[in-house]
């Protein structure tokens, strides 16, 4: 289980992590972003959406509501600028949220309904560890087309990288 030292770490791991591939995305030559690529998504800008859609439908899991979503991602690829502003302010939100959470809230199991149907019952702690690994996963997909950009890499996000720039008391 996670505690709400390391429950707050990982969203503001998760906020710097976005602003760093949001800074890389963005110098990459015009077009390139979002160039169809072969990919379970349709664009590097589409992958991080991805990521943006997954984290609302966790939201929603945390505040235990319905997140009301039938696909993990929407239709069309928003633009680099949309899916930024929209990465903010989500960021945001899951950083206030872990300010506000005690390891008991953290512990605070429910059930949840994954898109498909299918049921599990988590504690919040687990439902931002998924988060965390979803994210993660997905950036790697990002990353991987990255690579294909003559003269671009994917950024490094890796967790001790965090911890050496943005170091922070939790």
């Amino acid at each position: 289980m996670i505690n709400t030292q390391t429950a707050r770490m990982l969203t503001r791991y998760n906020t710097w992590s976005n602003k760093v591939w949001y800074d890389a995305i963005a110098a990459l030559p015009e077009g390139e972003a979002m160039k169809p690529r072969t990919s379970l998504f349709k664009n590097i800008v589409h992958t991080m959406n991805h990521i943006y859609v997954i984290d609302l439908i966790w939201q929603a899991h945390l505040e235990g509501r319905d997140h009301q979503m039938t696909a993990r991602n929407s239709a069309e690829s928003p633009t680099l600028a949309e899916w930024w502003a929209n990465q903010q302010a989500i960021d945001q939100w899951y950083e206030q949220w872990s300010s506000k959470q005690t390891d008991e809230t953290l512990a605070d199991r429910r059930p949840v309904v994954l898109i498909g149907g299918n049921r599990v019952v988590m504690s919040q702690g687990e439902m931002l560890l998924h988060l965390y690994h979803h994210t993660a996963y997905h950036r790697g997909f990002a990353g991987d087309m990255m690579f294909n950009v003559k003269g671009h890499r994917a950024p490094v996000t890796d967790l001790p990288v965090f911890l050496r720039e943005a170091p922070q008391s939790y």
